[in-house]
């Protein structure tokens, strides 16, 4: 029996798989379980698969070392591709540019026995810069996946609407079959979309569904940040892609009949915030790299709903119909 899968997912990681494929060579405290590694690779037109073929030639370690290809282009279906492959009850996800600390698997392994209401937990996840991040970073910081909470554990209360990343993240298997739809509404940056937060769709089916989703501050990895991913035009339209996914990831936590109200409510705020933005920033969101990001964040958010629904990703004539659990449906930051 194969006990905790650590699903890598990747797209084009020629260059940085190798990294992250090391780092997991060197696990310890990992004798009392058993555990395997799953590379997806998410379509890529590099040399991702000879990179693993490679290391799978040379592999001497008792966990198995696993490759599969999903030619569906996007994060989430990458996700669901690991879930369905996957052997054991556990998934571990690491991103291509993530390293984990050599007691990762085993500190994921052992949160999964003390919390057996656990369906999902993240890691505490550092920033490693590969440039200088520009002034102000510290007020976008958590959009990149960098979760920094302290060193105990914490209980993601759905109330706050607060989810950890995909980065990092262990998921309950059962959970997620029992919980997420087959299809989801977001399924990640694909085809020229930077349409995201595909992770917090499920792991917010994963949370009304009544599984616990914690912080977990003894799995500890970096978070590479690639020189790109600071420029300003990516990250305009980072943060573009962030705002327009918003529509879903804050109205799957609000009751049907609540969803007007809250739709209202909620334009309302993303006024008042362009509002305040621009009369605290003035000239300096055109200038000033974070300030631009926010002001983007927040009008995309406003229009989020009449883009999704525009665009097709929402299947219904009303723009608050949502699908069951159950129900198919054709297409890791939720806020206050």
């Amino acid at each position: 029996m194969v006990h905790f899968t650590v699903a890598i997912c990747t797209y084009n990681g020629e260059k940085r798989l190798p990294q992250v494929l090391d780092c997991l060579k060197t696990q310890v405290n990992t004798e009392n379980f058993s555990w395997e590694i799953l590379v997806v690779d998410n379509n890529s037109i590099d040399k991702t698969a000879q990179v693993v073929r490679d290391y799978q030639s040379s592999w001497p370690f008792s966990c198995y070392l696993k490759y599969c290809l999903e030619n569906q282009q996007g994060a989430g279906f990458a996700r669901k591709r690991a879930i369905k492959e996957a052997i054991a009850p556990l998934v571990g996800f690491l991103d291509d540019d993530n390293l984990p600390e050599p007691n990762w698997v085993a500190a994921a392994y052992a949160f999964s026995q003390e919390h057996p209401k656990a369906g999902a937990y993240g890691s505490q996840i550092h920033g490693d810069f590969e440039v200088e991040t520009p002034p102000n970073f510290q007020r976008i910081k958590a959009f990149f996946a960098i979760t920094e909470r302290g060193q105990t554990p914490i209980l993601y209360e759905p109330q706050k609407k607060v989810l950890p990343p995909s980065a990092g993240l262990v998921v309950r298997k059962e959970a997620w079959q029992n919980s997420v739809p087959n299809r989801s509404i977001l399924n990640g940056r694909a085809g020229g979309s930077m349409l995201t937060s595909e992770d917090l769709e499920v792991l917010s089916y994963i949370q009304q569904a009544g599984w616990e989703i914690w912080y977990n501050p003894r799995m500890q990895m970096k978070h590479k940040i690639a020189r790109r991913r600071l420029e300003k035009d990516y990250l305009i339209s980072f943060f573009r892609g962030i705002g327009l996914s918003r529509h879903v990831t804050r109205m799957l936590s609000v009751k049907p009949w609540v969803r007007p109200l809250a739709f209202v409510a909620y334009m309302l705020n993303d006024l008042r915030k362009i509002a305040v933005h621009l009369l605290k920033y003035g000239t300096q969101v055109k200038t000033e790299v974070v300030a631009a990001c926010e002001m983007e964040l927040f009008v995309s958010s406003l229009v989020s709903s009449f883009y999704l629904w525009r665009n097709g990703y929402l299947t219904g004539k009303n723009i608050f119909d949502f699908p069951s659990v159950s129900e198919p449906i054709s297409i890791t930051k939720l806020e206050e």
